[in-house]
C-alpha cells in the first residue's frame, strides 16, 4: 500500500544498492525533474530501529538525495514535505535482494526514443529550455538528441534497431547535410567502422573551425560569403565549415591586401603571402639576407666605457669585508642592472639598409592563432653584391665606411653580373602583357592537377618518379656540393604540396577525376587505430590496390610550380611528354577560369591568333562581360565558326597551361658527370661574395 511520509522522517539506509557518488547518480538532473514533476516513483522504506517512527530508504536512493538536495536549497520543506512511500519489513538479506532486483529491472529509454521524445515535445512547446528542465537535462543534451532525430533516415533506423551505436550516430551527425551522411553510409555500412573514422571521412573536405585560416577570416566573415557551418554538438570546438574554398578566398584576399600595405609601408620589393608560420620551404631556391648591427653610436659607446667603469667600482666595493648583507645585496643587484644594459646594446637588432631594400623581400606569414606577421628574415631572388666605396665620394664627401646618421655603414647594392633573363613565354597573355601573378598561379596549379590524373592510369610511372625522387635526392645531396639544388617537383617524404595562395579556384574535369579516384581507392585498412594493424591491413592488399594507392600518393605530391619562385619543373614536363599529354582535352578557358581575369585587349589577340581579322571584328565593339561570355562557348566548341577556326580554338590554351619540352640531359657523355654549365641560374646557390655588412646566402632544403 502507497502512503506518504514527511522527508524529515527518512534517512538513507546503509543496504541500499546506490553507492556511488553524487555526481556520477546524476543527483542535478534527479532533482529538476522532481522539482518540474513531483516524485513520481514511490521509495521503498523500512521501519528504522532509532529513533522510533522514522524509516530507512532502501530502494530510491537517488530520489532521497535529489529530495535532500532541494530541501538544503530552500525548494522544499523538508518537514512538511510528502514524500510517496511503500513500507515493507524483513530481514537485510530480504530488503537487499528487494532493492537490487527493482533496480536491476528499471529500463531506462534508448537513444532514438529519447530524440523522438524530445523532438514531440518541442514540436509542441518549441521552447528547448522548457523541455531540458522538464526532464532534468541540460539545454545541449536536448540539442544533440534533436540532431540524431534529424539524421538521414536509413541511419536513424539503423539507431532505433541498435544495428550502430550512439557514438557512431553521434559521429553521423557531426554534419547536417543528409547528402554527406548517406555518401558516408553507403560506403561504410556494411563494414566495421569506428565513429573516429566516420568522422574524419565527413571532415575531409571542410575546414576546422579552429584552423588558422579559419581564426583570420571569422565565421562571420564567411557566412556573409555564403559559407556554412556544422555546430558540432557532441565535441566541443569541433565545428567544421563546409565551403573550406571560400574561407581560402577570403584568407588570400585578406593577406594580400596586408601584404600589398606592408610592401608600400617599407619599400621592399615584394611581400609573399603564404598560409604557413613557418617560410623555410617557401624560400627554397631564394637567396638569405643575413643583416650585420648597426655601428655603435658614440652615445653607445660611451654608455658601455660608463658602465665598465662603474662596475670596477662595484667589483671594489663588494669586496670590503666590513659591508652589511643588505648592502652588498643592493651592490649586486646593481652589478646585475649594468650587465643587462651592456648586453643590450652589445646585441643591437640587425637592421635593413635602405639600399638593400628594393633588392629583397620577406614572406607574411600566418600563426596558429590566425595571426599574421610578416617573417623577420629576408630574401633576394638573384645573388647580390654589397660593397663598401673604395675610396671618399667627391660630390657627398665622407670617409670610406664611415657610419651614416643612422649608424649604418655605406655600400653600394648591385646585381651579380649575368645575362638578364628573358620573359617566360608561359608568363605572358596573347598580345605580350605579362599575367597577374594570381592568375599565372591558379593555371600552374590547374596544369599541376592534369598531371596528377594522367599519372593516376600509370602506376608503374609513378613508382620509377617517386623511387627516382627518394634514391636521387640522397645520393646527388650526399655527393655533389651543397649549392647544387635540385627542384624535384614533388613532395615525397614531405608533406602536401604548398600551393600559392589564390582565389576561389574554379572547378575542372582534372581535379573531379581526382577526387573520384579517391574515393575508388580500398581504403578498409585505414579503419584501425594502431599503426601496426593499419600496416599489416596495408600489407594485406592485393597488388593492383596497392599500386593504386602508389599512384595516388605520388600524384597528390605534385607541386603546381617551385618552391618560392615562378617556371615550371622540368621532371614535370618530361612526365607529361612520356603520357602524352592534351592538355586541351582536360581543360578549356572559361570567363571565370580565364577570360574575365585578362584584359579586352589580350582577348582580341587571341582572337586574332585563332581567327584572324574577321573573328576579332566582330568581338571589338562588345563589352568586356559580353566578350567572356562569347569566348567561353567559342572556346568550348559551342559557336558557329569556320571549321579551321573552330579547330584552331579548341587547341588553344595559354603557355601558362603547357607543358614546356624536357630539357636535355646535362652529362657530355653516357655515364658521365653533370655539366655544371648547363644547370640553369635557379639550380646554382652560390654563397655571395659580399662586404662584412650584409651577406646573402642560398637557402638550402
Amino acid at each position: 500500500m502507497i502512503q506518504t511520509i514527511k522527508l524529515a522522517k527518512l534517512r538513507l539506509s546503509p543496504i541500499n544498492v546506490r553507492t556511488a557518488p553524487d555526481e556520477q547518480l546524476q543527483i542535478e538532473p534527479m532533482a529538476a525533474s522532481i522539482e518540474a514533476k513531483g516524485v513520481l516513483q514511490n521509495l521503498l522504506v523500512t521501519p528504522a530501529k532509532k529513533p522510533r517512527g522514522t524509516f530507512e530508504v532502501f530502494d530510491g536512493g537517488r530520489r532521497w538525495r535529489a529530495l535532500r538536495l532541494l530541501a538544503e536549497r530552500g525548494t522544499i520543506s523538508e518537514a512538511d514535505f510528502d514524500v510517496p512511500v511503500m513500507i515493507l519489513t524483513g530481514d537485510d538479506a530480504e530488503l537487499s535482494e528487494t532493492s537490487t532486483a527493482t533496480n536491476f529491472h528499471q529500463l531506462k529509454m534508448t537513444p532514438a526514443e529519447e530524440c523522438r521524445a524530445f523532438q514531440h515535445f518541442i514540436g509542441s512547446t518549441g521552447d528547448l529550455d522548457a523541455v531540458a528542465k522538464r526532464f532534468g537535462v541540460t539545454r545541449r543534451f536536448v540539442e544533440g538528441r534533436l540532431r540524431l532525430a534529424s539524421l538521414a533516415a536509413p541511419i536513424f533506423d539503423a539507431l532505433s534497431k541498435s544495428e550502430i551505436t550512439l557514438d557512431i550516430a553521434k559521429a553521423y551527425a557531426s554534419t547536417e547535410s543528409h547528402d554527406k551522411q548517406l555518401l558516408v553510409w553507403n560506403s561504410y555500412q556494411n563494414g566495421h567502422v569506428t565513429a573516429d573514422t566516420i568522422r574524419r571521412v565527413i571532415a575531409n573536405e571542410t575546414l576546422k573551425a579552429s584552423d588558422p585560416i579559419a581564426i583570420l577570416v571569422g565565421e562571420e566573415r564567411y557566412r556573409a560569403a555564403g559559407g556554412k557551418v556544422d555546430g558540432d554538438l557532441f565535441t566541443d570546438g569541433n565545428d567544421r565549415w563546409n565551403n573550406p574554398e571560400i574561407a581560402h578566398r577570403l584568407a588570400g584576399d585578406i593577406m594580400e591586401a596586408e601584404a600589398r600595405r606592408i610592401g608600400e609601408e617599407t619599400g621592399l620589393a615584394w611581400i609573399r603571402p603564404i598560409a604557413s608560420n613557418y617560410a623555410h620551404n617557401a624560400a627554397h631556391g631564394l637567396y638569405r639576407a643575413i643583416l650585420q648591427p648597426p655601428a655603435l653610436t658614440e652615445e653607445q659607446s660611451a654608455r658601455l666605457g660608463e658602465i665598465e667603469a662603474r662596475r670596477a667600482e662595484l667589483e671594489a666595493e663588494m669586496q670590503d669585508e666590513s659591508i652589511s648583507p643588505d648592502a652588498y645585496k643592493a651592490l649586486d643587484q646593481e652589478d646585475d642592472r649594468l650587465i643587462a644594459e651592456a648586453e643590450a646594446i652589445e646585441h643591437r637588432a640587425p637592421v635593413l639598409p635602405d639600399e638593400l631594400r628594393p633588392h629583397v623581400g620577406a614572406f607574411l606569414l600566418l600563426t596558429p592563432q590566425g595571426e599574421m606577421r610578416l617573417d623577420t628574415q629576408f630574401y633576394s631572388e638573384q645573388e647580390l653584391i654589397v660593397e663598401e666605396p673604395d675610396a671618399i665620394d667627391d660630390a657627398g664627401g665622407g670617409n670610406p665606411g664611415e657610419p651614416d646618421e643612422g649608424g649604418a655603414g655605406r655600400f653600394r647594392v648591385g646585381v651579380k653580373d649575368s645575362p638578364e633573363p628573358a620573359r617566360r613565354p608561359e608568363a605572358v597573355a596573347p598580345g605580350g602583357k605579362p599575367l597577374s601573378n594570381r592568375l599565372y598561379d591558379e593555371l600552374a596549379i590547374q596544369r599541376r592537377d592534369i598531371l596528377a590524373s594522367c599519372l593516376l592510369a600509370q602506376p608503374a610511372l609513378a613508382l620509377d618518379y617517386a623511387l627516382f625522387v627518394m634514391i636521387d635526392a640522397r645520393v646527388f645531396a650526399g655527393g655533389g656540393s651543397a649549392d647544387e639544388i635540385v627542384q624535384y617537383g614533388t613532395t615525397i617524404c614531405a608533406d602536401a604540396p604548398q600551393d600559392p595562395v589564390t582565389a576561389d579556384l574554379p572547378g575542372s574535369r582534372a581535379r573531379s577525376y581526382l577526387a573520384e579516384a579517391h574515393d575508388g581507392l580500398d581504403a578498409g585498412w585505414c579503419d584501425h587505430d594502431h599503426e601496426i594493424d593499419r600496416f599489416e591491413g596495408f600489407r594485406a592488399l592485393d597488388d593492383d590496390s596497392k599500386a593504386q594507392w602508389l599512384a595516388y600518393i605520388v600524384a597528390m605530391s605534385i607541386e603546381a610550380k617551385p618552391r618560392g619562385a615562378s617556371g615550371q619543373v622540368a621532371i614535370h614536363n618530361r612526365l607529361a611528354s612520356i603520357l602524352e599529354i592534351d592538355v586541351a582535352s582536360w581543360w578549356r578557358p572559361t570567363a571565370e577560369n580565364f577570360f574575365d581575369r585578362v584584359n579586352k585587349g589580350s582577348i582580341l589577340s587571341l582572337l586574332h591568333d585563332v581567327g584572324g581579322g574577321a573573328l576579332t571584328a566582330r568581338h571589338a565593339t562588345l563589352k568586356k562581360a559580353e566578350i567572356s561570355e562569347s569566348c567561353e562557348k567559342l572556346f568550348a566548341g559551342a559557336a558557329i565558326v569556320e571549321p579551321e577556326t573552330k579547330d584552331a580554338v579548341l587547341a588553344w590554351v595559354p603557355d601558362a597551361m603547357r607543358f614546356g619540352a624536357a630539357a636535355p640531359c646535362p652529362t657530355d657523355r653516357l655515364g658521365g658527370e653533370p655539366d655544371r654549365s648547363a644547370l640553369s641560374d635557379d639550380h646554382m646557390a652560390e654563397g655571395a661574395s659580399v662586404a662584412d655588412d650584409t651577406v646573402i646566402e642560398p637557402v638550402e632544403a
